[in-house]
């Protein structure tokens, strides 16, 4: 049957997305977004338009109207590369699902995934997965702080969507603390810099990059988890704005556990939340206790989850199947061996500390998968910018403030 896509976002989720439905359908996706970013203004497989209001509600509404006004002969599928527009088509659901179609939560477990403070405190105890030892610091009381588990730890902002739009010095999206008067410091920084709501502090899970997860369920519109991934990190992301996003990743692959049992976990908390639609779990292994820690869960596809594609299930695919054609779904795990790496094979060879998982990873190149990289969205000025995004790399790794330890 067919269908229009229409991407909302302009950053490395809406060009992969928009990949996905380029190599199944071969068509053009529709973005829209306030602002170009070279990942998609550059592109040749999609159809581009910049609004200045976008981000206020009732302008959203009034631009997504004219879109479904535009191609009203159409079925038009709705996808959302950030929270901020997921938040709003979920808040406008009875509204929008007369024009388009999607797969969203409601607010209420939108709000619960993506305030941290919130979320740790639901699903602190849910039952089915471990999460970290967590504390909380309230930035307007500015309480003293009693930290009851060992350095190093682990701080960030609860609030990721005021704490995104601040600027100040030394500002990092996740905090490594290795004192209490580091701690301190940060704080006030923290607090200087305009923050007022609320600072997770929590236990540092010790090991390297390796030692994390990445998860990506999909669940239809009655909750039901659909397909589900398992891959095991060996780089993160080392730069103060982008550390914790994950840059090499080897699906069905994991040197330290029984995956079925994780799986099935992630499963079964997913279909407890009730979450629909797309959903990333990000995890760590604790050597401790041998068990896995749940860090977060995004309440959508992650920046890395075009790997799903390469492992079976084409993401843009998957949505039209269930939501547009109304087929009946059974359950997958993709277990297909898929390396996607964002960078080079020499930040491979030099960064990742983990030998076998190194040697695992080399081994797997020649077939390995960069979301960025599109044989048939080939220009000039656009690998241009992806050379010189490669080379950024180095640098990345060579001055990261995170530390791969």
């Amino acid at each position: 049957m067919e269908f229009t896509l229409l991407i909302v976002g302009m950053d490395a989720n809406a060009y992969y997305m928009a990949r996905c439905y380029h190599e199944k359908y071969h068509k053009k996706a529709y973005l829209i977004g306030k602002n170009p970013i070279w990942f998609t203004s550059l592109s040749k497989i999609v159809n581009t338009k910049y609004y200045d209001n976008i981000w206020q509600e009732k302008e959203f509404l009034k631009i997504l109207d004219e879109f479904s006004k535009e191609h009203k002969n159409e079925k038009i599928l709705l996808v959302s590369s950030t929270e901020n527009y997921i938040e709003m088509i979920s808040k406008n659901r009875e509204y929008l699902e007369k024009k388009f179609y999607f797969n969203y939560p409601s607010n209420k477990i939108i709000d619960s995934l993506i305030n941290k403070e919130i979320f740790y405190k639901t699903y602190m105890n849910n039952g089915i997965i471990d999460l970290p030892k967590t504390l909380y610091y309230d930035c307007k009381k500015k309480e003293k702080i009693n930290i009851n588990f060992s350095y190093p730890i682990i701080l960030k902002p609860a609030n990721v969507v005021m704490y995104r739009h601040m600027d100040f010095k030394n500002k990092n999206k996740i905090y490594k603390i290795e004192t209490k008067e580091e701690l301190d410091k940060v704080i006030k920084d923290i607090i200087k810099g305009g923050y007022t709501d609320t600072l997770i502090i929590q236990e540092y899970i010790e090991g390297d990059d390796s030692y994390l997860f990445d998860s990506v369920i999909y669940s239809s519109p009655d909750g039901k988890v659909k397909r589900i991934s398992f891959a095991q990190i060996g780089l993160q992301e080392h730069t103060k704005d982008l550390v914790g996003n994950a840059a090499v990743l080897i699906n069905g692959y994991n040197q330290f556990n029984n995956s079925e049992e994780i799986i099935d976990k992630i499963k079964k908390l997913a279909e407890k939340i009730k979450i629909t639609g797309f959903a990333e779990f990000d995890l760590k292994y604790d050597k401790k206790d041998k068990k896995f820690k749940l860090l977060e869960i995004n309440p959508r596809q992650g920046r890395s989850s075009y790997y799903l594609t390469k492992a079976g299930c084409n993401l843009i695919e998957i949505l039209k199947r269930d939501l547009i054609d109304k087929e009946k779904l059974t359950y997958e795990v993709l277990e297909k061996e898929v390396l996607l790496t964002f960078v080079p094979k020499q930040i491979i060879k030099k960064y990742i500390m983990n030998e076998e998982y190194k040697k695992k990873a080399i081994s797997l190149y020649k077939e390995s998968v960069n979301p960025m990289k599109y044989k048939k969205d080939i220009n000039l000025k656009r690998n241009y910018y992806l050379l010189k995004r490669d080379k950024r790399y180095y640098e990345d790794y060579k001055n990261g403030y995170w530390k791969n330890k």
